[in-house]
């Protein structure tokens, strides 16, 4: 008489393994606390003054202890910028590092931009949040908001100068502000950039992440969706860019990180549950 095993292990961590697979991901959970002490108080296309970083960067060979954090989702090293239409990243005079460089408004509604220093991963880091922010024209009506973050780590422990630069997203929900051609909602016209340049147009000195300046990319959801990619890190929103001896290298591909329920999950289901089929019947005893 025919009867099966009862020895299941096997089928039993390919279930664990379908489970993972076709498990809700947990997006947009790579802001960090911190970096809050101080404010820049509400405001269209304002900046600080220079702000002490709290250590020495060097950015392309040249070394930086200050910044200025400008309101439109950058922060500058030469000057403070109150340009609120993006430009191109590659080819610009300034000295930018931009985790969402588009019409920031925080003078009506949302949470205004905080920063100030503080650690990340044990290293001295500065910070800077735009948590909850709102596109121009400003209003309480709006719903949707952004949420990003800059963090500069110190990594002299490795040689001097040497720091990290993280882009943290929680939610991209508008992509431009009114005056830069979006419609009411914040969506299309000159979309925002995000990457970073010393202002040489040399070689190597600007990086701009694809998806900038292309409607709907970066939003949540869009085909080059921020929350949902990562580089350098296993944190899905996070974008690690390391700066050693004065230049950034390594990889700047984001790398895919697949949402639940999409054909690569379903399929990977798939041939999970052909491998148990195969499994049980290769335990059979007679």
């Amino acid at each position: 008489m025919r009867h099966f095993s009862t020895t299941n292990a096997p089928i039993r961590a390919l279930a664990i393994l379908v489970l993972v697979a076709v498990a809700p991901a947990a997006w947009g959970q790579a802001i960090v606390p911190g970096f809050d002490s101080n404010t820049l108080p509400a405001n269209d296309d304002g900046s600080t003054s220079a702000v002490p970083i709290g250590f020495t960067v060097n950015f392309f060979g040249v070394s930086r202890s200050e910044l200025y954090v400008n309101n439109n989702g950058n922060v500058t090293f030469d000057a403070p910028l109150s340009t609120f239409t993006p430009f191109d990243l590659t080819s610009t005079g300034q000295e930018i590092i931009a985790p969402f460089f588009a019409d920031v408004d925080t003078s009506a509604a949302g949470d205004p931009v905080t920063y100030g220093t503080g650690t990340f991963d044990g290293r001295p880091a500065f910070g800077v949040n735009w948590v909850n922010v709102d596109y121009y024209n400003s209003s309480p009506s709006h719903t949707n908001r952004n949420s990003f973050q800059l963090i500069l780590v110190d990594r002299s422990d490795i040689a001097a100068g040497d720091f990290d630069i993280v882009f943290n997203y929680g939610q991209i929900q508008w992509e431009a502000g009114e005056a830069s051609g979006s419609d009411a909602n914040g969506l299309g016209g000159n979309s925002a950039r995000v990457g970073y340049s010393n202002g040489t147009g040399d070689p190597g000195t600007a990086f701009e992440l694809t998806g900038s300046a292309v409607n709907g990319a970066f939003l949540d959801g869009g085909p080059n969706a921020l929350v949902s990619n990562s580089i350098n890190s296993s944190v899905t929103g996070r974008y690690i860019f390391e700066s050693r001896g004065g230049g950034i290298g390594g990889p700047q591909a984001p790398a895919l990180s697949v949402p639940a329920g999409s054909w690569i999950g379903w399929g990977l289901l798939a041939v999970l549950l052909m491998c148990a089929a195969w499994m049980g019947i290769a335990h059979r005893t007679h």
